[in-house]
């Protein structure tokens, strides 16, 4: 459980760079990836679509939580709030399938995402997680 709730805070924590690079270096070098409705293969390909990611969705910020695990699987659910070039603010949903790699590296990755439009008042993720709230479930809307 520890292990698997410390891989889970190393993702958000390198997601939350922003940084192509630092995240890519978690995944194995032909990782496969399904985001949406986009599938990705390697470490090129995913920080080539990272670059897009950022480039659309301003301010980021992303909160993930361990749903369940077992062996070298695990399922973890997420949030994360952005805003478009207008200044419209929203939080994406979304549920992950990881699987490792026998180096501890990701080498599968199925991500499901759902946007739904807030206004900036209702936003809740401001950055990187605080210390105060490591131990906070995310909530469900």
């Amino acid at each position: 459980m520890e292990s698997a709730e410390a891989k889970v805070r190393a993702a958000e924590n390198a997601w939350n760079t922003r940084d192509p690079e630092t995240v890519a270096q978690a995944y194995t070098e032909d990782c496969v990836w399904r985001n949406r409705d986009e599938f990705i293969t390697g470490h090129a390909e995913i920080i080539d679509f990272l670059k897009r990611k950022w480039a659309k969705e301003n301010g980021y910020a992303l909160r993930k939580e361990l749903w369940g695990f077992r062996n070298n699987r695990m399922a973890v659910r997420f949030q994360y709030e952005w805003h478009d070039d207008n200044g419209q603010w929203y939080r994406s949903y979304g549920n992950e399938l990881w699987e490792f790699a026998p180096d501890g590296r990701m080498s599968r990755r199925e991500a499901s995402i759902n946007d739904t439009p807030i206004p900036e008042s209702h936003r809740r993720i401001f950055g990187p997680r605080a210390a105060a709230e490591l131990n906070t479930p995310l909530p469900l809307q």
